[in-house]
């Protein structure tokens, strides 16, 4: 009981306290010569309060700028792994690069004070059936790969089908070169045989056109006429880079 009353004693004595320094602190506001410091202090109350104010506007600032740099910064790591990855995973079918000389580069843009020399221009000549412009198969682009239905390409991937299409781009040229041979350039044995099976494999239905069937594979290239191959001829009609011409027991693949 007598612990309970001296807590109640010490609780109103410093309730006492407190109002003893509010009156003599409002005594002090109404002296003149502590009014002016007082006005002074709460001025400068007031620049503080509105420079706090400014800083925490800056530090969101910095927050949102700090954020957004981190942001930048992980869609910039991801480009570099990207590009990392197509540096290390480039087509071997695209072509090379080309680089452009000084010589070229003169040619193009000749010195307009020297004199320009004028050639005669040379008869033109029939070129030999040899050097004939033989068709090649285009490469699948990107978004032709794309387009593909998944059920129809598995799990090929664009470089795969492209690598196929390079190998039957070897075939029809290694095919035709001994077909466009001129007639008095000797042969051999080997050549022979499969220049007269080339003519033999031609049809009313094949004349002007490239193509090739499943022995020009074999011969020339090292692809595996297996199910897979079949499964990108069947894209490869659908993206009509090639089409088939039946008949006397043989699959022609045409080049379109």
């Amino acid at each position: 009981m007598a612990s309970d009353l001296e807590q109640i004693c010490s609780h109103i004595n410093e309730k006492i306290g407190n109002i003893k320094k509010t009156m003599s602190l409002r005594n002090c506001g109404q002296e003149p010569t502590l009014k002016t410091v007082l006005n002074k202090i709460g001025d400068e109350i007031i620049i503080v309060n509105e420079l706090l104010n400014k800083l925490e506007l800056e530090i969101q600032y910095q927050e949102q700028t700090n954020s957004s740099l981190k942001e930048l910064c992980k869609s910039l790591e991801e480009d570099y792994k990207d590009l990392e990855h197509l540096k290390e995973n480039i087509p071997p079918h695209l072509p090379p690069v080309t680089t452009v000389t000084q010589n070229s580069v003169s040619a193009s843009h000749p010195d307009p004070e020297e004199p320009v020399k004028t050639e005669e221009p040379a008869c033109t000549k029939k070129p030999p059936k040899d050097l004939r412009h033989i068709k090649e198969m285009p490469f699948i682009t990107s978004d032709e790969f794309n387009g593909i239905p998944a059920y129809m390409k598995s799990r090929l991937t664009y470089c795969q089908i492209n690598d196929v299409i390079k190998e039957i781009n070897k075939a029809v040229l290694s095919k035709y070169k001994i077909l466009h041979q001129p007639k008095k350039l000797t042969m051999s044995s080997a050549a022979r045989n499969l220049y007269y099976r080339f003519i033999d494999e031609e049809t009313k239905d094949t004349k002007g056109h490239y193509f090739i069937v499943e022995a020009d594979i074999k011969e020339f290239t090292a692809l595996k006429v297996d199910k897979r191959f079949h499964v990108i001829l069947n894209i490869l009609r659908h993206c009509r880079r090639l089409s088939e011409i039946r008949g006397g027991g043989l699959t022609r693949y045409v080049i379109t």
